[in-house]
Formats: structure tokens, sequence, C-alpha cells
């Protein structure tokens, strides 16, 4: 345990532990640099949206990013592991493509922009507004840090794929995304800043061995569509549907926060992007996604698709998560123990 935060702490974790066969042997083999990975015919009989086969996925995307400690950063493009998570990326795809509705752009766009009348139930920020205690929201935090910790980076992916009005739409909300030329005001930061608050280790990806399949499954679909040209549409829907319903959320989650006493900078984060999203909502619809379809139009069903799996993939999140909570248990494997704020937050250090 000394080792894993202590490697967090240098910015590049552990590599974690595995959930099963295909995660054993990507982890393995990244350790080792040998080693046998998993098969085409292998992955096919594991869960597309299972423990196992999303962290395989999880580890090998990580190679894009911040890397794991002891990993030599020349893996990242080694064919083996490349080729292996092709096997694992096409069983996650092809179930996205079975479970998302078919829907175009349009139709998949109006429906994000009409927020529901009354809470149905299946909304968290909903939950954690009205009844969310301050345990329940350091488990969201731990969850989402996953993305949070290195946000707006996979998105940053598609901006040498596209061209004129989307790509000006994009450079501009994804500089507000990295703090407009201020360190300090990096939206991974802030989000440290609220980690700190909440009494969370703030170490990129320190909370990768509790998050549940539904937690690796949301990430890596951002990764998914980011590094992959042939799904830039798809990553734009994507971009929108976070964009778009981002204000409203962040509203009552910044609500949660002030009513459980979480603390400045947690409030900071999500009344940031209240105010923030609320802007890039307009830029996102006008230019990047109505700029795509003008430039391209053939992608307007892949920026549907990118709307619907991200849909999907966050309500199965959210049942997950508020079906725990509803019965007083926590969503995770292991109780959160309190840490006290480290430099990399400002908050309380």
């Amino acid at each position: 345990m000394k080792a894993r935060v202590e490697a967090a702490r240098s910015g590049r974790p552990q590599l974690p532990r595995a959930r099963g066969d295909l995660s054993d042997s990507v982890i393995s083999w990244l350790r080792a640099g040998e080693g046998p990975l998993p098969t085409r015919e292998e992955v096919r009989c594991e869960a597309p949206y299972g423990a196992d086969l999303q962290l395989a996925l999880y580890v090998l995307y990580e190679l894009h990013y911040q890397g794991f400690e002891g990993v030599d950063d020349d893996r990242e493009w080694a064919p083996a592991p490349l080729s292996a998570r092709r096997h694992l990326e096409e069983a996650f795809l092809t179930a996205l493509r079975y479970d998302v509705p078919a829907l175009g752009a349009q139709e998949a766009m109006a429906g994000l922009l009409t927020e529901p009348a009354a809470d149905d139930g299946s909304n968290v920020s909903h939950y954690l507004k009205r009844e969310g205690r301050l345990w329940q929201l350091r488990e969201y935090a731990a969850l989402r840090s996953l993305y949070h910790l290195k946000e707006a980076d996979p998105h940053a992916w598609v901006l040498p794929r596209l061209r004129g009005r989307p790509k000006a739409g994009m450079a501009a909300i994804e500089f507000d995304e990295f703090g407009a030329g201020r360190a300090e005001d990096i939206h991974a930061q802030l989000f440290a800043d609220l980690m700190a608050d909440l009494a969370l280790e703030t170490a990129y990806g320190h909370y990768l061995d509790l998050a549940p399949a539904e937690t690796l499954a949301v990430v890596n679909l951002m990764s998914l569509l980011g590094l992959h040209r042939s799904l830039r549409g798809a990553l734009i829907g994507h971009f929108a549907t976070v964009e778009v319903t981002s204000p409203p959320g962040s509203r009552r989650l910044a609500e949660a926060m002030r009513r459980t006493g979480a603390g400045s900078a947690a409030e900071r984060f999500y009344d940031e992007h209240v105010e923030a999203d609320a802007v890039h909502e307009q830029v996102v619809r006008t230019e990047v996604v109505d700029g795509l379809l003008k430039d391209e139009p053939d992608l307007e069903p892949d920026v549907a698709f990118g709307i619907g799996a991200t849909t999907l993939l966050e309500g199965r999140l959210a049942a997950y998560l508020l079906a725990a909570w509803r019965e007083d248990r926590s969503a995770l494997p292991a109780p959160l123990p309190y840490v006290r704020a480290r430099g990399l937050a400002r908050s309380r250090a």
C-alpha cells in the first residue's frame, strides 16, 4: 500500500489489481513486457460491460495518458498490446452499437435539451441534492476522479481531426477547460481541490481499484472515441452530451456540497461548471455540432451514437450508485479513509 501511494504522488500510479483473466494477462504483460495477451476468442467469452474486460481496456488506455509506475513509456505503441486492445474495443463497441437506439443527431440533441419536469428517481445529482450525505458525496467524487483528474484530455484528441467551425469551437471550450492559461484554474486542478475538501487522496488514478465496471466503462468510452479518427463524430456527440447536461446537474451538485458543508473548493468546482458550461452549451450546439454536420453530413449517425452511448453508460452508473445508496450501503468494495490535504490541492493545504 505504501508503494502504491508513493507512486501515485509522483504522478504515475501503480498498476491496479487484476479482476479476471483478461486484465491479469494485460497487467502481467505490462510489468514484464512479454507473455500472452487476450485473444479475440477469449475476449468474446467475457461480458463486454464486465469489470474484467473494462479494467483491461482501461489499463491499456492509460498508457496514452500518465502511464504507470515501472511501465516503460515505449509500451504505449507496442504492437502486441495494441492488438489486444483492438479485440477489447471491438467487443465493447459491438455491445454499444447493439444497445444504443438509432436516432438522428437532431432528435438525440433534442432529448438532451429537455430537462425533465420532475425527478424520475434515476438521476444521481437529484438524489445527492435532495438527500445525499457527505459519505455519498465522497464516494461519488472518488469514482468521478478517474475522469475529472484528466478532464478534457480525451476530447483534445479530436482537435487535429476537425477543421473550420467545429475545430475553432472545440478549441475555445478546451481552452476554458484547461484554465484559460492559468494552471490553478485547470478543471482537473479544481477537482483535486474539491477532493481535498472532501478529505480524499488527490493523486491521479488513486481510486482505480475501488471503481466498479460501470465507472470504468464511462471513462473508457471517452478514450475509445477520442483515440479513433473514425469515431470523431461519436466523440463530438459525447462531448455535446457532457456540455449540454452539465449546467443543471452541476447546479444540483453544488447545492449538495453546500447543504452538507463539504467546503468552498468543493462548491467552486460545480459552480464553475454551471457558469462555464452554460456558455459552452451554446458553442457546442451552434459551432461544434452544427458546424461538423454542415462540413461532414455523413457523420450524423455517429454524432447520435455518441450521444446515445454516453446516455446509456451514465444511466448504468447512476443505477449502480443509487441501488447501493438507497439501501444505505457503500457503492465501493472498501470504505474510504480520510486523508490530510496535500500540496497538490490548494484547499485546506
